[in-house]
């Protein structure tokens, strides 16, 4: 049978293991309020029995690994779904931006309810029209050719502002997708990086819990960014795929993203070593891109397109009218779309040029002016057989529709995300309870097998006093 020397040693190991597992409990309790950490538990398995002509006698226990609680499935269901999140709140901002950026406060851009807007440059359009009208009214009065022409300052002053603040707007988002891609080499360096780590950590022990932890947080900020594709070899390290080319191939990185000017300025993504143009269809550099050469882009055509029709609409019916001197022939609008338009400067410096009247040398008469003042309600063909305000208020709608889409579909989407995270907080989440249970359990096991060692060190005692 075993002697006090086998029971000493079944005590001291007892004593490691129960040790190793306060510190389990204790990294789990530090790490509580870590996202990205999952729960380790320690895996003690009874050491090889002694085999005694009484039967096989325990020789107690070994800690034998250190596991993670982690689902698998749910760390990749999370991460597609951190892919469509990243997309949609990337267009929201861009969006938003947008909003800002036409000067108009849309009404239901919301979940529910209608989408149109007020302010802005609609109520100026509305209010130049208006002056026409007035003007119609009075055509010799210099009052109201006066408010006829600050109004058209003040629109065209409106026009030149959007414009400028949605090519503003337009950089900033290519500057977002410059960053985005920096940002995601950097985290494809840090992956390759941990892979590496791990790999070496793993070659003669147990799985680098830590490492992998802080690998799978890298590769959902990278999803975040952009749709990777991720995957595990044998050894445990990580193979990072996007649109098919590969980036990360264990310990090494096989290509990089770089951005690349497709035409007009707008930038796109493509491989850096290949120089594989990339069909980006998550994340928010996709969100982005895709904000801007669709909603954007949409709402910055448009409104040139109605500026550029404002100019030709009203300046051909103009140039017919003759202003309080006989003088006819000139334009009211100058430029050519909302970057550049403008009010004839000879205008603003004497009213009196304003071509209100039909007929030479008749002060009194309206048919110019009132022929602009029906504009308001009169379709053009160049805007898809809209009034001005319509084909405003369309793209405007456009805009508004696009946002309240974006907004349902990221409630949606956050609601998705919260039910996953949950579910996996379940698994890998650090219970403060439990963890201090098994702290106490541990603690009192300790204790049971230092008393083992004590007793068998007395009698170990009296043992080399028999000798004596």
């Amino acid at each position: 049978m075993p002697g006090l020397f086998a029971t000493l040693d079944l005590g001291a190991r007892s004593l490691q293991t129960q040790q190793q597992g306060v510190e389990i409990a204790g990294q789990n309790l530090a790490n509580a309020s870590n996202t990205a950490y999952s729960r380790q538990r320690l895996v003690i398995q009874a050491s090889t029995p002694l085999q005694t002509s009484i039967g096989s006698v325990g020789t107690g226990a070994n800690a034998v690994a250190i596991t993670q609680l982690r689902d698998t499935l749910l760390d990749q269901q999370i991460q597609g779904e951190t892919s469509v999140t990243g997309f949609l709140q990337a267009q929201q901002t861009a969006l938003q931006y947008a909003e800002a950026g036409a000067g108009e406060q849309l009404q239901g851009t919301g979940t529910s309810g209608d989408v149109g807007s007020t302010g802005g440059l609609a109520s100026d359009l509305s209010s130049l029209f208006s002056s026409f009208q007035d003007l119609s009214t009075a055509p010799s009065s210099i009052a109201s050719r006066q408010a006829v022409i600050s109004q058209a300052q003040q629109l065209t002053t409106q026009f030149n502002q959007v414009d400028q603040r949605l090519t503003s707007i337009n950089s900033q988002l290519n500057q977002s997708v410059q960053a985005g891609v920096e940002s995601a080499n950097q985290l494809l360096s840090d992956i390759a990086g941990l892979n590496h780590q791990i790999a070496g950590a793993e070659a003669g022990a147990g799985a680098a819990n830590d490492l992998r932890d802080l690998r799978q947080q890298k590769v959902e900020a990278l999803a975040q960014l952009v749709n990777v594709q991720f995957s595990t070899d044998s050894n445990g390290e990580a193979n990072l795929s996007l649109g098919g080319q590969l980036l990360v191939s264990g310990g090494t990185v096989q290509d990089t993203l770089q951005t690349y000017d497709a035409g007009g300025g707008q930038l796109l993504v493509r491989t850096a070593g290949a120089g594989t143009s990339l069909t980006l269809t998550g994340g928010s550099i996709a969100g982005t891109i895709d904000a801007r050469d669709g909603a954007l882009q949409s709402l910055h055509d448009g409104l040139n397109t109605l500026a550029t029709q404002l100019i030709s609409q009203v300046n051909n019916a103009y140039r017919s009218g003759y202003d309080l001197k006989g003088n006819t022939g000139a334009d009211f609008f100058t430029g050519t779309n909302a970057s550049d338009i403008g009010v004839n400067a000879a205008l603003v410096h004497d009213p009196s040029l304003l071509q209100a009247s039909g007929v030479a040398g008749a002060a009194g008469n309206n048919r110019v002016v009132l022929a602009l003042a029906q504009m308001a309600n009169t379709a053009q063909a160049g805007l898809g057989n809209q009034t001005f305000s319509q084909s405003y208020n369309g793209t405007i709608t456009g805009l508004g529709t696009a946002l309240a889409s974006v907004n349902t579909q990221l409630d949606n989407q956050q609601s998705v995300e919260t039910m996953l995270q949950t579910q996996r907080s379940s698994v890998s989440g650090v219970s403060i309870d439990e963890e201090m249970t098994n702290l106490v359990m541990f603690q009192r096991a300790f204790q049971a097998s230092a008393h083992v060692v004590s007793i068998v060190d007395q009698m170990l005692g009296i043992v080399v006093t028999l000798g004596q």
